[in-house]
């Protein structure tokens, strides 16, 4: 943990610096795909330092928090470089592993709702976003419709999502506020509508 725990910070840290970048660049320019790759590998260094700290210290909620969360900035690249729409076997794993995270943090909300823990109101509203999404994308895959501004649509929800993750961390770890549950959920409730007025405004 001693190791683990700050290259994780550091990971966590320059994510969220690299992710302001891109949204902040002009799209398709040199600066935003230098700042989207390194939101990807800090997001890397995030998920795997998360998943052998959750089996340390045997907390399922971290753990699928970490598949959660790291889907969205893989997705995110794969979007952004596949421009035919075909899946590979990376792309079906990963977006059955999202789904299967969905169904598991709504399995532990259920768990966590019988021993009156508020913290299944955030597994609630992840594991929804997990399913929808991922659906979303298991359909894309199927059907190769990820191309022109669908493409873009699905590049553009993945990074942004992958934002709000890191946003959610960041205040969760050095925000102290009751309930707790609040900043689990506060980012996703006031950035999500930007993305979907931003997803309209693509399509149109």
């Amino acid at each position: 943990m001693q190791i683990l725990l700050p290259i994780h910070i550091l990971g966590g840290t320059i994510a969220l610096l690299s992710a302001i970048m891109a949204i902040l660049s002009e799209k398709g320019k040199k600066i935003h795909v230098l700042s989207g790759r390194t939101f990807f590998w800090s997001m890397l260094t995030i998920f795997l330092t998360a998943i052998p700290m959750s089996i340390i210290t045997s907390n399922i909620f971290l753990f699928l928090i970490a598949f959660f969360s790291f889907y969205f900035a893989f997705a995110g690249i794969r979007f952004a470089r596949n421009r035919k729409g075909i899946a590979t076997t990376s792309d079906w794993i990963a977006v059955g592993l999202m789904i299967l995270s969905g169904v598991g943090m709504w399995t532990l909300a259920a768990v966590l709702f019988m021993n009156n823990n508020s913290m299944y109101i955030p597994l609630l509203v992840f594991g929804f976003g997990a399913i929808v999404l991922g659906y979303g994308d298991f359909k894309s895959h199927k059907n190769k419709t990820a191309i022109g501004k669908e493409r873009i649509v699905r590049h553009l929800v993945s990074m942004i999502a992958g934002t709000i993750a890191v946003i959610t961390a960041v205040l969760v770890v050095n925000v102290k506020i009751e309930p707790v549950w609040i900043w689990w959920v506060l980012p996703t409730v006031l950035i999500f509508p930007v993305i979907i007025w931003w997803r309209i405004k693509v399509m149109k």
